[in-house]
């Protein structure tokens, strides 16, 4: 079988109206259920749930949806993305904090990174110097509050185990 025919039997590229199937996401244009409009599901491949749903323009009968195309389609999958980098941000910043103490003349960055594990959430508090080595970890509750104050009161408890 050559390498084309393959591709072909792989490809689940889908251009239609209401369904926009390409470069592993899922256009969809669904009713709206909360008023006479449409909308549009925004859905990564592999995924069950859509990553964004949003409001979809009319046609021109004020009756139908307007049908996707490609630019469409590249606006959509532009704005997802970046929907989805912000929320990745926004989660990292929750679940990473860092901050830089002083400890016998030189700078040492203390770091929290929370794990959300759903049986036993933890945090895992660690200290490095200003050239990245390791001087420190911890494995702290995961409400532990990372501020400048507690971050020095480790450092300087010889990075014995916050309570």
């Amino acid at each position: 079988m050559t390498d084309s025919e393959l591709q072909g039997e792989n490809d689940t590229t889908l251009h239609e109206a209401r369904l926009w199937r390409d470069d592993g996401w899922t256009a969809r244009v669904i009713k709206n259920e909360d008023d006479d409009g449409w909308a549009v599901q925004m859905i990564k491949d592999g995924e069950a749930e859509p990553a964004l749903t949003g409001p979809w323009t009319m046609g021109r009968d004020k009756k139908n949806p307007k049908p996707l195309d490609p630019n469409a389609f590249r606006t959509l999958v532009k704005t997802v993305s970046e929907v989805l980098r912000r929320h990745e941000q926004q989660r990292h910043a929750i679940l990473h904090k860092d901050v830089t103490v002083r400890a016998n003349g030189e700078d040492v960055l203390v770091t929290l990174d929370i794990v959300p594990d759903e049986d036993d959430p933890y945090a895992d508090l660690k200290a490095s110097d200003s050239l990245g080595t390791p001087l420190a970890h911890v494995r702290v509750s995961a409400g532990f509050k990372l501020s400048k104050t507690s971050a020095q009161a480790w450092v300087d408890n010889d990075f014995r185990a916050p309570d």
